[in-house]
C-alpha cells in the first residue's frame, strides 16, 4: 500500500469502505507486527528526545551516560529508534551491554535507524509506535526534544491523570530546557482550573543519569524520592 492511503486518513469526504477497510488490516498488521518483535522485551525505560543533537551536546552525553546507568543495572533501553537523543540512548545501553531497542517511523524526510540497536521496527502509524513505546515500559525518560517529545510527555501525564496507567515513573532531564514550561503550567493551567495540582506529582526533574536510576526503581519499590 502505497503513502497516498496514509496522507489521504483525514481527507474530505473521504468515506470510501474500500480505503477504511485496507487501512484497518494495515493498522492491525502493524500492532502485530510490533507485539511480535517486542513480545520478550522486559525491565524496559523509553527515552525520548529531539533527533537534531549531534554527540558533541551535552544533552546527547547525558542520554548516553543515563541509558549506560541503566542498561548496566538491568534495564533494556527503548527509543524511537532515530538520531539524536534516541542514537545516544541506544548507544549507552550497547555500552552496557543491555537490550537495545528502537521503535523507528517512516517520515518523509526519511528518519534513519541508528547503528546502537539490538531490535529495530519501522511503522507507518505514529500511534501505534506510541503504544508500542509505552506497552512495553516501566518509566520514561524525558529529554530536550520538540513536538514529538511533547506529545508523547502530553499524552503520559494524560493516562496518568486519568487512571489508564499507575506507578509509571517520568523523569525529565535538561532543567534548564524545561524550566520555561514550569510557569504556564502552574500560573496558567492550575490558576484556570484546567488541571489540579497533583496532576503535575508525575514528573520528577534531574539531570544527574545516577539519580534517574535512583528514582526508578524507588518508585517501583513503591518509595518517592
Amino acid at each position: 500500500m502505497d503513502k497516498d492511503l496514509d496522507c489521504r486518513l483525514l481527507a474530505e469526504n473521504n468515506n470510501s469502505y474500500t480505503l477504511d477497510f485496507l487501512r484497518s488490516f494495515k493498522i492491525w498488521w502493524e500492532f502485530r507486527k510490533g507485539f511480535n518483535a517486542l513480545r520478550r522485551v522486559n525491565n524496559c525505560v523509553t527515552v525520548f528526545g529531539s533527533a537534531r543533537f549531534d554527540e558533541d551536546n551535552s544533552y546527547y552525553q547525558m542520554a548516553r551516560e543515563t541509558a549506560f546507568e541503566l542498561g548496566n543495572d538491568g534495564f533494556s533501553i527503548m527509543t524511537g529508534g532515530g538520531g539524536g537523543i534516541m542514537e545516544a540512548a541506544n548507544r549507552g545501553a550497547k555500552d552496557a551491554g543491555a537490550l537495545s531497542v528502537g521503535c523507528n517511523i517512516k517520515l518523509p524526510h526519511e528518519q534513519k535507524p541508528n547503528a546502537y540497536t539490538d531490535i529495530n521496527i519501522q511503522f507507518n502509524y505514529f500511534f501505534i509506535r506510541k503504544v508500542m513505546l509505552l506497552k512495553y515500559s516501566t518509566a520514561f525518560i524525558l529529554l530536550p526534544g520538540g513536538f514529538g517529545t511533547m506529545d508523547e510527555m502530553f499524552e503520559t501525564a494524560t493516562l496518568i491523570q486519568t487512571g489508564k496507567i499507575c506507578d509509571f515513573p517520568v523523569i525529565a532531564m535538561g532543567s534548564d530546557y524545561w524550566k520555561p514550561l514550569g510557569p504556564f503550567l502552574r500560573q496558567t493551567m492550575i490558576e484556570n482550573g484546567t488541571i489540579d495540582e497533583k496532576d503535575l506529582d508525575f514528573v520528577r526533574i534531574t539531570d544527574n543519569p545516577k539519580e534517574v536510576l535512583d528514582m526508578i526503581k524507588a518508585r517501583k519499590s513503591g518509595k518517592h524520592v
